[in-house]
């Protein structure tokens, strides 16, 4: 009876994140069939500790196994990215041309803002889906990053910036060809 009230307690506690998860992962590691793994191993590991969750948020405490998990999948399968320092001048952006949501706004394709959210480093793509796509907020990103709350503001505005950049870049260059 009590294993039938832990599976009752985590279906209700996790399952309706999965998309989120899903999203997560799929952004994190670029490819469908990988982000498929991941979730997999990301809720049989919620389900392995589920007994340490005390009731908080389901979906900040799944995000945060799911980011752990996709970066323990990598380390694995692409342990290149995950070694690669993050240059801060290198992301630095200045910038007066439009931003990325005034490009958005002009009907940028889907395809091309994907692609461009993609290019961006591991640790600022992490910190945009997180926000952006799925809404979290810097607290709950903080916590899922196990990162102080002023390094993920400062991520996600330079990771807006060098997204800008992308875009502007990208935008340029058809036009150019």
């Amino acid at each position: 009876m009590q294993r039938q009230n832990k599976l009752a307690s985590f279906e209700k506690a996790v399952l309706p994140h999965l998309d989120a998860a899903y999203n997560l992962a799929r952004w994190l590691t670029r490819n469908d069939a990988d982000a498929d793994d991941v979730v997999q191993e990301a809720y049989l590991r919620a389900f392995r500790f589920f007994g340490g969750f005390h009731g908080e948020d389901g979906r900040a405490w799944l995000m945060g196994i799911v980011r752990n998990t996709s970066y323990t999948w990598m380390q694995r399968n692409r342990s290149p990215e995950l070694n690669m320092p993050l240059d801060e001048e290198l992301h630095e952006v200045e910038s007066k041309d439009l931003s990325p949501e005034a490009l958005l706004l002009q009907n940028v394709d889907a395809q091309i803002l994907r692609k461009a959210v993609e290019e961006l480093p591991l640790e600022f793509r992490e910190v945009l889906v997180l926000r952006e796509l799925d809404e979290m907020s810097y607290k709950q990103i903080a916590a899922i990053a196990d990162l102080p709350l002023g390094t993920v503001m400062s991520r996600l505005a330079r990771a807006r910036k060098r997204l800008q950049q992308i875009l502007v870049s990208n935008t340029q260059a058809e036009v150019l060809s």
